[in-house]
């Protein structure tokens, strides 16, 4: 999951208007709905798919509706709320009118922003996310790995994500491993020999040299210099990631008395700098080999 227990609590705005959504609102209500219309018994319905028991009865829909969102967020059931929001936003449920379903999204994001949370996209579903960590490339690169099923990167994203306030050093290691899980991928469809040492800065420098991404042949001659800086800079932050990987992760375990030697900031920092060289690779790959689509090798399938 995404986001911590502290920022499931939803604002009673935020509670309105998953209200409106699930219930579509009152029923003698001239304006258009914003969700989709439910009845009582459908409400019921949908509750239960959540994992709340609830019944509307003779009572009003509305204001049941709410009381049932309020008494799952006053207990801090972070699942369930979770479960109720990515509900109300399902994508199947506005497959005739998919606009109309990212305007529901939207009117949520609007709301949810004020509790750092917010909705995106992947794929065919919508899941709820920690604000604060979905960076425009982040999502870039999750957006890039959803038609190819790249699997073991995506596990290795979402996990940093998930860690990078809770955990920092395993944060750093899933990010390292994002670089290292696409590096990969591509020398084994190129059919070159992965490098004797396999750590970070040798995958990224054999997939680097095979894509030409050092020749200044592959840019404009106005442009070539000033990508090569861009391109500098990016193999010094995959090397930074790397080491930090090895400094302050805990890929090679903790020892007694550990004590935090990385915070989230840090812990961003190295997913944003490895989701950027991700992505460049990816989206590098397909420019070169639009035909190919890179397969999932993760560091045990050699």
């Amino acid at each position: 999951m995404d986001f911590h227990a502290q920022r499931a609590v939803l604002s009673p705005q935020a509670v309105e208007a998953l209200v409106q959504v699930i219930s579509g609102g009152g029923g003698n209500s001239n304006t258009p709905p914003i969700g989709i219309y439910r009845s009582g018994p459908k409400l019921e319905a949908f509750m239960r798919g959540c994992g709340i028991r609830m019944s509307v009865g003779a009572a009003s829909r509305l204001p049941t509706l709410a009381t049932a969102i309020e008494e799952v967020v006053a207990r801090g059931d972070v699942d369930t709320v979770r479960r109720i929001i990515e509900a109300a936003v399902n994508p199947a449920d506005f497959i005739g009118d998919p606009a109309r379903g990212d305007a529901v999204i939207e009117y949520m994001n609007a709301r949810l922003a004020f509790d750092q949370m917010m909705l995106r996209k992947r794929g065919t579903k919508v899941e709820l996310v920690d604000a604060q960590s979905n960076a425009p490339i982040v999502a870039a690169l999750s957006e890039a790995l959803t038609p190819i099923n790249f699997d073991t990167v995506t596990r290795d994203l979402d996990r940093a994500l998930a860690n990078a306030d809770t955990d920092p050093e395993d944060a750093v290691t899933s990010a390292c491993s994002v670089i290292e899980s696409v590096c990969r991928s591509i020398i084994v469809e190129l059919g070159v020999t992965m490098p004797p040492k396999k750590d970070i800065q040798s995958l990224y420098k054999t997939v680097r040299d095979e894509l030409g991404l050092n020749a200044g042949s592959a840019f404009r001659d106005e442009i070539a210099d000033d990508v090569r800086t861009v391109l500098s800079g990016l193999a010094s932050c995959v090397q930074g990631v790397g080491s930090l990987r090895t400094h302050g992760g805990d890929a090679h375990g903790r020892e007694r008395g550990f004590s935090r030697r990385i915070d989230a900031r840090i812990a961003r920092l190295a997913i944003h700098a490895a989701s950027a060289a991700a992505l460049f690779l990816i989206e590098t790959w397909q420019l070169k080999h639009p035909n190919v689509d890179l397969k999932d090798r993760p560091a045990n399938a050699e």
